[in-house]
């Protein structure tokens, strides 16, 4: 997919909602970047099992869960939504402010991200992502790796992420920012046997 043109350059969130509706794009500091062809399976079954457990155990908190395509808009400052230079599109965001959201998705740090890492984006998922949601102040960040079954899990402390905890994904786990949430890796990795296959 092309990179739509640009007279400056630099891209902002006016121009990204000018574009096709077919085509998938994010916006990093203005820079465009197309979204990769469809994940793979596996990528598509940990974003849906981890969904549905979370889903579930928000409830009736004021925290909602949201998968891509979902635009998170990420301001410098308190810049109009058209000037907004940064728009992405995490595998899994968590938002617990209800006055970050509205009907074009979500302005401001969700305060749980997860990345599922795939081929094709993991570099960007592991180095400008991170660098990102850490200077936007995203609570936590986790970079899970559906192959390898291991989870890197970022939390911000001091307005920095410190070194990742670097967990198998196997028993339980919970995030930092919703104690009460429990992730079940079992569930997430463990499926029943198709009857013939």
């Amino acid at each position: 997919m092309a990179q739509p043109a640009s007279e400056s350059g630099s891209y902002t969130y006016a121009d990204y909602c000018a574009w096709p509706d077919e085509e998938r794009w994010e916006l990093i500091d203005g820079e465009a970047y197309a979204m990769s062809p469809a994940p793979a399976r596996i990528h598509q079954d940990v974003v849906v099992a981890l969904v549905a457990q979370m889903y579930r155990a928000l409830g009736e908190t004021t925290c909602r869960v949201y998968t891509a395509p979902f635009d998170v808009r990420l301001p410098h400052r308190d810049e109009a939504d058209a000037a907004v230079e940064t728009v992405v599109q995490p595998d899994i965001a968590v938002i617990c402010d209800p006055s970050k959201l509205d009907e074009k998705g979500c302005r401001g740090a969700p305060d749980w991200i997860i990345e599922v890492l795939s081929p094709t984006t993991a570099a960007k998922d592991q180095i400008q992502k991170r660098a990102l949601y850490e200077r936007h102040r995203v609570r936590e960040y986790w970079l899970v790796h559906p192959t390898d079954r291991i989870v890197f899990l970022y939390r911000l402390e001091a307005d920095r992420y410190g070194k990742p905890d670097i967990l198998p994904t196997v028993g339980l786990c919970t995030p930092t920012v919703i104690p009460d949430l429990v992730i079940d890796w079992d569930g997430v990795f463990v499926r029943p046997r198709i009857a013939g296959t």
